[in-house]
């Protein structure tokens, strides 16, 4: 591997999802905000939020919707661990769109009944639906 790349392995618990070599740069939005990583930074351990994770390589930019999480960066290597993630590819819409209707009606029967559990459930559950609807409108 070159000096200037890194790898990246994006793994769930139902197994590998992406692995991809000679990256330039991978953007994550973590628990303690926005971070870009390129080849030789220092080892780094991260919380990850509900959104896309872009990883760029020379001649353009792959996307994957990932779920939470954690991201350990040391060695060029950046390994991904999800809670559930998925290529654009792979998501399929209308099963996203029924989830951040199904959501939207929780949120709105949560607020209704000031249950603030099931209100916390859906909000995460409608961003995971946007997260997933965001990579298949491009």
């Amino acid at each position: 591997m070159a000096d200037h790349t890194l790898d990246v392995t994006i793994v769930t618990p139902d197994g590998s999802v992406y692995d991809k070599k000679d990256a330039t740069m991978i953007v994550l939005k973590t628990t303690g905000g926005d971070i870009g990583v390129m080849a030789n930074h220092v080892p780094v351990v991260a919380g990850l939020k509900i959104d896309a994770v872009k990883v760029k390589f020379e001649d353009g930019e792959d996307q994957v919707a990932v779920n939470g999480g954690f991201v350990e960066f040391s060695n060029n290597l950046a390994t991904i661990v999800a809670d559930s993630a998925e290529l654009p590819e792979d998501i399929d819409v209308q099963r996203a769109q029924s989830a951040k209707e199904r959501a939207e009606e929780h949120i709105a029967h949560a607020k209704e009944v000031s249950d603030k559990d099931e209100l916390a459930r859906a909000e995460v559950a409608l961003r995971r639906a946007l997260n997933r609807l965001s990579l298949t409108e491009k």
